[in-house]
């Protein structure tokens, strides 16, 4: 009888060091995105013209540059479970699911992702840019981030259309500096169907869908994860789509400045640093830490 009470205490124990052990866990807790920005392993520092600090970078065509601004959006952001669940973060609400990435703004480099499911997750997708249906500029469903994208000097925004600017993108290249500038977006086009033509439909999709794999699983309970994320601007010129060459003109084929590089010109870079969602789904991005 002795025996068996002894036996009996030391189980009640064990279950009350393990019901402890569990509720200590919490049912969720926070993932933190680092974004660092980079010509290949170099951090980037942005300069102007003359600037003997900027990070200067050398293209697979051998076109040296460097940039003076820097900014993309991230949005649709969902983590994969083990179990191949996809956990979805505010996707569809710019407010509380998308960010402005800015290199000259520190605190923009990391994005928190608050309340996630305790577990363990294997990989994280995200969009680069704003998908179709959200892509509206629309300031009273999200003030917040309507304000990130337009105010000050962040211009996230098309002047002629109803959309967002997905990438931003400032600089210098060649020898004489000559001025560098690249923005990304989704385009409208007229509707065909349409004779007044006050019609619009989706021109191209310049949104890319990215999906990487996690090095070592995330661990979310006790601990709040941060994720190293790699943005390597180094494929911007140099991508897995394309060897792209920057030149200054008239030309269809010109690419170096916004009022004259074309559509297809702009999927060039897109594909280049977003992946072309096919053969490549992610572009200039990777994991280079996952921290539990």
């Amino acid at each position: 009888m002795k025996n068996s009470k002894k036996y009996l205490l030391v189980s009640l124990i064990a279950l009350g060091v393990m019901s402890c052990s569990n509720d200590d866990i919490p049912v969720a807790n926070n993932i933190t995105l680092e974004f660092n920005n980079t010509f290949e392993d170099n951090t980037i520092v942005l300069g102007d013209a003359t600037s003997s600090e900027a990070t200067v970078n050398t293209s697979d065509a051998g076109q040296v540059h460097h940039f003076s601004e820097l900014k993309y959006v991230i949005s649709n952001i969902r983590l994969i479970k083990e179990d191949g669940t996809e956990i979805p973060y505010n996707v569809n609400d710019l407010d509380k699911g998308a960010t402005v990435v800015d290199q000259s703004k520190e605190a923009t480099l990391q994005y928190v992702l608050s309340d996630i499911p305790s577990d363990e997750y294997v990989q994280v997708k995200f969009g680069l840019g704003v998908k179709t249906e959200l892509n509206t500029l629309d300031e009273v469903s999200f003030p917040n981030f309507y304000a990130a994208a337009g105010e000050n000097d962040t211009e996230m925004m098309w002047e002629w259309g109803t959309g967002y600017r997905f990438t931003k993108i400032e600089g210098f290249y060649d020898t004489d500096n000559k001025e560098l500038s690249i923005h990304t977006g989704s385009t409208i086009d007229e509707d065909p169907d349409d004779a007044t033509g006050e019609s619009f439909v989706q021109g191209v999709d310049a949104y890319r869908d990215i999906t990487l794999n996690l090095p070592t699983n995330a661990i979310v309970g006790s601990s709040a994860p941060k994720i190293t994320i790699k943005a390597d601007f180094d494929y911007l010129l140099s991508g897995r789509s394309n060897t792209i060459t920057l030149t200054s003109g008239t030309s269809g084929t010109d690419n170096a400045t916004p009022n004259i590089h074309t559509a297809v010109e702009m999927v060039k870079f897109v594909d280049n640093i977003g992946g072309n969602g096919d053969t490549d789904i992610t572009g200039m991005f990777s994991i280079t830490a996952v921290e539990n």
